[in-house]
């Protein structure tokens, strides 16, 4: 931009998904400005687009309570070192990608010394914590959201935000068939195939499988054409699920993926999956689906008294009603699960009426969120 030098910005990702909309956010920006500058807390693709890390992601990438108790003194320093950097040689505009409880407080200091700050992916403030607004209105100039009842809540909670669209909604394509998803997994069956999503993490899967099992076998008494495929994040969640399966139920006829789990979603006809971000890729897939959760007893305990949302399904979310079946805890039950299933396999138009209303939230959802965001980045820092 001819008489401005060029763009200076300070931007820390903590982990992979915030790596990658790191990335495609510097090659918007770069776009417009192909001389600006990045540094910051980096992961593999960010650095790849230019981005200089001043320490490796990985340092940030704690997950864990006890985890992350054992690792503070070294997070805590890293985090006074990080501001006394941009205090010293203040970007134009600082932009934490999640990372919340790092990032927050850092780009607190950062605005109070003048320097202006984005946060780009809300935290579930609007579901706990609440009390955070308070922080985010301190630490930031904007908040970027991914979903746009994200903006609403920051809206009236008076802090200045703005709605970028989801990146998953501008990867995804509008159809997806699923028989070249099953040749590509190297599944041979025409009929119905259940997906079942247990979780990614090894508690999850050890909550759920027995359970997620349970209910496939009773699917399979009820229609003996039905196939089921199950991607699992890891070797560990892997071990969980066959033990799983093989004291509920060794002879379903059942296919284990290593990962692949859009793949596994896309080949299938109906998904049975934990509550999470997969029930996004799911629904921008068009796959009907049903979610389950369950906790630990004391945890389950806490969430009833912290979490303040009438949903846990990111599909209820967005479209602010119970647009998918929801079995929490004590609903889980494999009678509940495997009629839920069978409904969706047996009502095409139950079905068609779900992927319609998916369809419709994935419009809402695609927006260039990257170009929108870029954007929002010169407009706060004065540039645009």
């Amino acid at each position: 931009m001819p008489g401005l030098h060029p763009l200076h910005v300070g931007i820390i990702a903590g982990e992979a998904s915030g790596d990658n909309l790191g990335a495609a956010l510097i090659h918007a920006i770069r776009k417009q400005e192909p001389d600006a500058v990045f540094e910051g807390v980096a992961g593999p693709r960010m650095q790849a687009a230019g981005c200089f890390s001043l320490y490796p992601m990985e340092n940030l990438s704690v997950m864990g309570l006890v985890e992350v108790l054992k690792h503070l003194p070294k997070l805590l320093s890293m985090r006074r070192d990080l501001r006394r950097h941009f205090l010293e040689t203040p970007p134009d505009i600082f932009i934490g990608i999640d990372a919340p409880d790092f990032n927050l407080s850092l780009e607190r200091s950062l605005k109070r010394a003048g320097i202006r700050t984005l946060h780009y992916v809300s935290p579930s403030v609007w579901a706990w914590r609440q009390y955070r607004v308070r922080k985010i209105a301190a630490s930031v100039d904007c908040m970027l959201t991914l979903f746009p009842f994200e903006e609403r809540y920051y809206e009236q909670q008076q802090v200045p935000a703005r709605f970028v669209g989801h990146p998953l909604a501008d990867l995804i394509t509008d159809a997806v068939d699923p028989l070249p998803a099953r040749a590509h997994l190297g599944i041979d069956h025409q009929g119905p195939l259940v997906a079942l999503l247990p979780g990614s993490r090894v508690g999850e899967v050890k909550r759920l499988a027995g359970d997620f099992l349970l209910a496939a076998s009773w699917c399979h008494e009820r229609r003996s054409d039905i196939r089921f495929v199950v991607p699992l994040a890891n070797n560990a969640c892997r071990s969980v699920f066959e033990a799983a399966l093989a004291a509920v139920n060794s002879r379903l006829p059942v296919t284990l993926l290593h990962g692949q789990a859009l793949e596994a979603m896309a080949a299938a006809n109906a998904v049975l999956m934990a509550s999470g971000t997969a029930t996004l890729e799911c629904m921008l897939l068009k796959r009907p689906m049903v979610v389950a959760y369950r906790l630990s007893p004391l945890t389950y305990q806490l969430a009833r008294l912290l979490v303040n949302t009438p949903y846990y399904s990111l599909p209820n979310l967005l479209a602010d009603r119970p647009l998918v079946k929801e079995f929490i805890q004590d609903d889980v039950t494999p009678e509940a699960l495997g009629g839920e299933i069978l409904r969706l396999l047996n009502d095409p138009a139950h079905a068609q009426e779900l992927t319609t209303v998916f369809a419709q939230l994935h419009d809402e959802l695609r927006r260039d969120a990257s170009r929108i965001a870029a954007d929002a980045v010169f407009e706060i820092a004065g540039r645009s």
